[in-house]
Order: C-alpha cells, then sequence, then structure tokens
C-alpha cells in the first residue's frame, strides 16, 4: 500500500491509516516540518523507518532528524541506485543508525 502526505500534518495521519513499511519524508514541508512530524510518527509508532529526503542538506538538520527518529537522511538530487540501497538497508534492520548506516552504505552520499 501506497500513500502521499503534502505536509507533516497530513504525513502523520496517514501513517496511523497506513502503517507503512517505510517513509520517504521531505524536511521542508507546510504547517509542520517533516522532522518534527517524524518524531511525532515516532513516538506513536518506534518501529517507524522513516528516511529524510531533502535538498536542506545542513549538518543540523540531518542531526536533528536522526535524533527524532529518522532512520537514514539522503540529500537530493538522490539517485535511484543510492535510494534504493539506503530503503534496502533500512528495511533490513530494525535498529539501523546513521553511524551503521554510513559504513554500510558505501554508496550513499552525506555530508
Amino acid at each position: 500500500m501506497v500513500g502521499e502526505a503534502g505536509d507533516g500534518i497530513s504525513a502523520i495521519s496517514e501513517y496511523d491509516r497506513l502503517t507503512p513499511d517505510i517513509v520517504l519524508m521531505d524536511i521542508t514541508m507546510p504547517q509542520m516540518e517533516g522532522i518534527e512530524a517524524a518524531e511525532k510518527i515516532v513516538r506513536n509508532h518506534p518501529s517507524a523507518r522513516i528516511v529524510m529526503v531533502s535538498s536542506v542538506g545542513y549538518q543540523e538538520n540531518i542531526v536533528a532528524a536522526l535524533q527524532r527518529g529518522a532512520r537514514h537522511f539522503v540529500q537530493k538530487p538522490v539517485k535511484p541506485e543510492v535510494l534504493y540501497e539506503v530503503i534496502k538497508y533500512v528495511m533490513r534492520d530494525e535498529t539501523t543508525t546513521a553511524k551503521s548506516a554510513e559504513r554500510e552504505c558505501s554508496q550513499c552520499e552525506w555530508t
């Protein structure tokens, strides 16, 4: 099942409704930023797998997203093969962290 949300508030309600296997979420969204939405989703669903995909690749945004529950971060524009590897990695491991993902995902782009 696939869902789509145009803002952070809708992302939370869509997650609650669909409970997807993985979420690709932007940081910059109307009504509620993606980092805050990710935090709320993870608070209610600790096993949620959220990958932040954003053109806003400032170190503080990456750290904030990962501290609030995102499992990984990729910067736009994303190469399809990189996104594939990130998704494969996040889906494989329930306890993914940014540092272990960085070591294992040699094709991933980090800023």
